[in-house]
């Protein structure tokens, strides 16, 4: 069976599907792997390590996709590399299908199976292929980095002959896999670190980590058990916009992380508490993808506001840190094929009952067969 490793086309997206320590383990298991030219450039992999890994090199997308029974990209390709797709062939990728359900129809016309990975359902047999956990560890990371480049003081107390440079203090907006990792880089660089959350369960992870706990703890709030952060009510927003609009203004950097699934990202940060900020003052919004969690983001860009704040809006934040990012993503959808991979008939076998193939799968055969995306029924 042949497998395609596709060159990445959409803005900002650095990152490729496969490496070559990938690449020789795909082929282990009886595939034969063609990589697109270029395919890993933004993540400093060149054809020749490909090669040098026993994969092939293709001119182009069709060449990478003719005959291919499984393919794998990060994000969904464009329409042509869709067409150029073989009917029945797995394709395996993060679609983004909330923010874009037209994608959903378009592959199953195509007759492709596509799994969404993004979709990957939060149980412990599904850790290792978590493609959302391993991207966000490196983006809240990056978050801070980024952030102590555009803040112009310095992240830890610094004592010198001429004074005391008081340490910067950092406020994490949300403390899932992004968050818990930009808390303990912050800390790392010896800022002075807060954080919230509306999952209870968080309260403890932040400070195990050293850094305050800021958050409205209520009925409301202890509900909050599941793996991802549901939509709060409008009362809660509200006690929560009373209790950050006083913490914002008291930091000098704001990571804004916070996500709800297959929702726009909750605005936390307003335009008011923006202006109550300090000149010199940063925020890094990692949500701008999903429409930022900061009212004045301007996503897929940096900006300063007439008060002197900086704020990062860029897009995928993973694709900043593209060989870490590349590595990590290349082993998640390596463990999701050999963990389907029948020895014997040398092809994946995806068991429509499994709760991972449920969880991910988006087509199937021509239709659509994830529940959040079906046609709703005629009464």
């Amino acid at each position: 069976m042949r497998l395609a490793v596709l060159k990445e086309r959409r803005a900002s997206e650095t990152r490729v599907a496969a490496t070559p320590e990938t690449v020789k383990r795909l082929i282990g298991l009886g595939l034969t792997v063609a990589v697109e030219a270029g395919a890993g450039t933004g993540a400093s992999i060149s054809d020749s390590d490909f090669t040098a890994a026993g994969a092939e090199i293709a001119a182009d997308a069709a060449a990478a996709l003719a005959g291919a029974g499984i393919v794998f990209a990060v994000q969904a390709p464009l329409p042509e590399q869709v067409a150029q797709i073989p009917r029945d062939a797995l394709l395996v990728c993060t679609p983004n299908a909330f923010a874009n359900p037209d994608i959903v129809p378009a592959l199953a016309n195509a007759g492709i199976d596509a799994a969404a990975m993004e979709l990957l359902p939060r149980i412990t047999r599904a850790q290792s292929m978590d493609v959302l956990s391993s991207q966000a560890n490196l983006a809240g990371y990056r978050a801070v980095i980024e952030a102590s480049a555009a803040f112009p003081r310095g992240f830890p107390m610094m004592m010198t002959a001429a004074g005391t440079v008081p340490p910067a203090r950092v406020f994490v907006i949300g403390a899932g896999v992004a968050g818990l990792q930009a808390i303990a880089t912050a800390r790392r660089l010896g800022a002075i670190v807060s954080a919230t959350d509306v999952r209870p369960a968080a309260k403890e992870e932040i400070k195990s980590l050293g850094a305050a706990f800021v958050g409205v703890e209520d009925e409301e709030s202890a509900s909050q058990t599941g793996a991802y952060a549901r939509e709060m009510s409008d009362a809660f927003r509200r006690k929560q916009a009373e209790l950050l609009s006083n913490t914002v203004s008291k930091n000098d950097v704001i990571i804004c992380t916070a996500l709800v699934m297959g929702r726009r990202a909750p605005v936390i940060v307003t335009q008011a508490m923006v202006d109550s900020m300090r000149p010199g003052s940063v925020i890094v919004d990692l949500a701008s993808d999903a429409g930022g969690n900061c009212e004045a983001t301007k996503g897929g860009d940096s900006i300063t506001t007439p008060n002197g704040v900086t704020i990062l809006g860029w897009y995928n934040w993973p694709g900043r840190i593209p060989v870490a990012a590349s590595s990590l993503y290349a082993r998640n959808l390596l463990t999701f094929l050999t963990s389907f991979w029948d020895k014997d008939a040398q092809m994946p076998k995806l068991p429509a009952d499994d709760e991972i193939i449920k969880g991910v799968m988006l087509t199937r055969g021509g239709a659509v067969v994830h529940p959040s995306f079906l046609a709703p029924q005629a009464a």
